[in-house]
C-alpha cells in the first residue's frame, strides 16, 4: 500500500492554501485570479472543512479575528468589489458558507441544482414537493415579480419583517442561494448599519448559466468539482468529500471511480501518522 508523507501533503497545501507569507494575496486583482485558480473556495475558512479560503490566503492560518481593524479584514472590501461584476461568482453555497467559484466551474456546479427549465416553474415543482420553505417561496417570488432589492426592502416585501420573521427571513436567502436560485450582486448602505446586500435572482443576473450548464451531465459536474477539489487539498477521504459537498455515498464513489481511471487520483494511499486510507491526487504519490 503506497503511503503518502505527511510533511509532503502540508508542503502541498502551503502552496495550494497561500500558506507562506511570501505567496499571500495583497490586491483583489490577486484574489480574483486566486479564485480562478483553485476553481472554488470559501470566502472564510469553515471548521472541520479543509478548503483554501480568501481570508487564509490574506491573513494567513489564522482565526478570522473579531476586531474590525485587523489587516485581513481587507479581504470584505474585495468580496464586495467582486460582486455583480461578473468576474466570478459568490453566496453561500457549500455548507451555506460563503462560496467563491471561477466562471469556468460555475456551469458546474449549477448542473448539480434543482433547476431544470424555467426558473418561473421549477421553484412551485419543489414547494408543491415540500422541498422549498414557504419562507423561500416569498422570497423568491418577491425577487422574480420585483426585480432586484437591497436585504431591508426585500424582507418587507416578501412580508417576513416581523422580529418573528428574521430567523425564517435568512434561512429562505440560504437555501434561496444554496439552490442557485438567488445571489447577492451588490452592496447599498440601507439599514442601521448602512450596509446591505443587493438581491437579485440568478436567471436575470445572468441568464445564459443554464444554458452553459445544460450540456453537463451531473456525474461530469462532480468529477470536474472533484478534479478541482484534489488539486487543492492534495488527499481526502469519503467522508471529507461527503461532509464539504453532501452528495449522496453513490455519487462520491462514481466520482472518485471515475478519477482514478483517469489516473488522476490514486485509491488506498495511507497518509503516514493518520487513520484509515486517502485518495490522493497522482503527482503526491
Amino acid at each position: 500500500m503506497p503511503i503518502l508523507a505527511q510533511n509532503k501533503l502540508i508542503e502541498y497545501r502551503k502552496s495550494t492554501f497561500r500558506l507562506s507569507p511570501r505567496s499571500r494575496l495583497k490586491s483583489p486583482e490577486q484574489a480574483l485570479r486566486y479564485i480562478n485558480e483553485r476553481g472554488f473556495i470559501f470566502f472564510w475558512p469553515a471548521r472541520g472543512i479543509t478548503l483554501p479560503s480568501l481570508w487564509t490566503a490574506t491573513a494567513g492560518d489564522r482565526p478570522v479575528a473579531d476586531e474590525h481593524d485587523d489587516p485581513g479584514h481587507i479581504t470584505w472590501g474585495w468580496k464586495d468589489g467582486l460582486l455583480g461584476r461578473g468576474h466570478c461568482y459568490y453566496a453561500k453555497l457549500l455548507r451555506r458558507r460563503g462560496t467563491f467559484l471561477s466562471n469556468r466551474l460555475t456551469p458546474y456546479f449549477y448542473a448539480l441544482s434543482e433547476n431544470y427549465g424555467s426558473p418561473e416553474e421549477d421553484y412551485l415543482i419543489q414547494y408543491q414537493e415540500g422541498r422549498l420553505t414557504q419562507e423561500s417561496r416569498q422570497v423568491y417570488e418577491t425577487l422574480l415579480d420585483q426585480g432586484p432589492l437591497n436585504t431591508i426592502v426585500l424582507r418587507k416585501k416578501a412580508h417576513l419583517n416581523s422580529r418573528e420573521g428574521d430567523t425564517r427571513f435568512n434561512k429562505a436567502l440560504d437555501q434561496l442561494m444554496a439552490d442557485f436560485k438567488i445571489l447577492p450582486t451588490g452592496i447599498t448602505e440601507a439599514g442601521a448599519w448602512h450596509y446591505s446586500y443587493m438581491y437579485d435572482t440568478v436567471s436575470h443576473y445572468d441568464p445564459g448559466l443554464s444554458e452553459r450548464a445544460r450540456p453537463i451531465t451531473q456525474k461530469d459536474a462532480r468529477v470536474e468539482i472533484l478534479n478541482s477539489y484534489f488539486l487543492s487539498v492534495g488527499a481526502a477521504q469519503t467522508r471529507d468529500i461527503q461532509r464539504l459537498f453532501q452528495w449522496h455515498p453513490d455519487e462520491i464513489t462514481a466520482g472518485l471511480n471515475a478519477l482514478t481511471h483517469a489516473s488522476l487520483i490514486c485509491p488506498d494511499v495511507e497518509v503516514a501518522g493518520q487513520p484509515g486510507t486517502y485518495f490522493v491526487l497522482r503527482q503526491l504519490v
